[in-house]
């Protein structure tokens, strides 16, 4: 299971920090991605960290969004800073056995999403 927490209201510029806890498995094991949507939009990756440490980000937030994940308690992390009113989405982290992708597809196991709002 994994439940991702952490959005809120925040002003253009802004920073949050969105959790995904996973429960049940080890996210050791597991590639964990941060997909988002917004409304009248697909779904879209943005973020993956793979079992082995190494990360994927989309174009769309490289430099400002950071992904990390802590072992010790079974969560990735989500580091998002110079927040856009284009980031306001619901963001949703998923997981699965296998190398990193941003594809949706590629995920089996997904969280309940978190609103992120971003005021101009």
């Amino acid at each position: 299971q994994l439940q991702a927490s952490g959005g809120g209201l925040v002003q253009a510029g802004g920073s949050l920090i969105l959790n995904c806890a996973a429960s049940g498995f080890s996210s050791d094991d597991y590639a964990v991605a941060w997909f988002r949507q917004a409304p009248g939009k697909e779904r879209e990756g943005i973020s993956c960290l793979a079992s082995d440490g190494r990360t994927m980000y989309d174009d769309s937030v490289k430099g400002r969004f950071t992904i990390s994940g802590d072992n010790a308690k079974n969560t990735v992390y989500l580091h998002m800073n110079s927040l856009k009113p284009d980031d306001t989405a619901v963001y949703y982290c998923a997981a699965d056995l296998g190398g990193c992708s941003l594809w949706a597809r590629a995920y089996s196991y997904w969280g309940r999403g978190t609103q992120v709002t971003v005021s101009s």
